[in-house]
């Protein structure tokens, strides 16, 4: 399958303000890209990747005063298979846990274990380890948060999202990976593209977040959200939270005018 991806960001920049973007796609995914991923702007700036500590592609440039924008277009291939479903993966002793993932039990900034632990464990104690667990967890948050895009927020965290009971991706994610967190299951936070492909349209096209689990020594995709298998996702950037794969940090003044995002399945050639 052939996905078309990319993205426009406008800002509005009274002053220079430098900027770290977010943006390319996750370098597990490079070679399977069939056009580059090269992040454009307007006016043309210097543009300096890294890697972070997570893995991820970071930009940092420059913006001059006045509007910027940033963007890319770009086609990927993916394997059109959904979601991997496996029941009968187990959740793994935290002293068997390797060292690089014990860091993703811990709370959060939007993910506050220490706030939400008594309620993980008496909604989900009882649920049978490993992946029912985590369906379990996915099952709740789907049923408990109404997807209200008006209604987002950039400090909402897992216990906010809780009480609430409203949000957007990003908060459906929070709340699951609390949970998993409470309940000694690692987790981290995945963003990415998820277009609507092989489901009914359901709305303007953004960025998606989603999680990942760790079970039976492999990380695994969850999506409380949408809480079924989906195709086409296309990884960004994994963190602790969303707090690692912000889109873009300003340092500065830098106001939002335009937020386009596309994600669509392309014929074969």
């Amino acid at each position: 399958m052939r996905i078309r991806a990319g993205y426009s960001i406008t800002y509005d920049c009274p002053a220079p303000v430098a900027m770290l973007l977010t943006l390319s796609v996750h370098p597990s995914r490079r070679d399977d890209l069939e056009t580059p991923d090269w992040v454009r702007t307007d006016p043309i700036v210097d543009v300096r990747q890294y890697i972070d500590t997570f893995g991820n592609i970071c930009s940092r440039v420059a913006a001059p005063a006045g509007r910027f924008t940033v963007s890319a277009d770009f086609v990927i291939r993916d394997s059109g298979v959904a979601d991997d479903y496996a029941p009968d993966a187990e959740q793994v002793d935290v002293r068997d846990l390797p060292d690089d993932v014990i860091l993703f039990l811990l709370g959060s900034r939007y993910c506050e274990t220490d706030r939400l632990s008594d309620l993980a464990w008496a909604l989900f104690g009882s649920s049978p380890m490993g992946w029912g667990r985590v369906q379990a967890i996915c099952d709740y948050v789907h049923n408990h948060i109404q997807f209200d895009y008006q209604q987002a927020s950039r400090t909402r965290g897992a216990h906010e999202a809780q009480i609430e009971r409203q949000g957007v991706c990003r908060d459906y994610a929070h709340l699951a990976i609390a949970f998993c967190r409470c309940m000694n299951i690692p987790a981290r936070y995945c963003t990415g593209y998820l277009g609507d492909i092989g489901v009914p349209v359901v709305g303007v096209m953004d960025f998606s977040a989603w999680f990942e689990v760790y079970l039976s020594g492999r990380w695994y995709a969850f999506d409380a959200r949408n809480n079924r298998p989906r195709i086409g996702r296309v990884l960004i950037a994994r963190g602790r939270d969303a707090t690692d794969v912000a889109i873009a940090n300003t340092f500065g003044d830098a106001m939002l005018v335009d937020f386009q995002v596309i994600s669509e399945e392309l014929p074969e050639t």
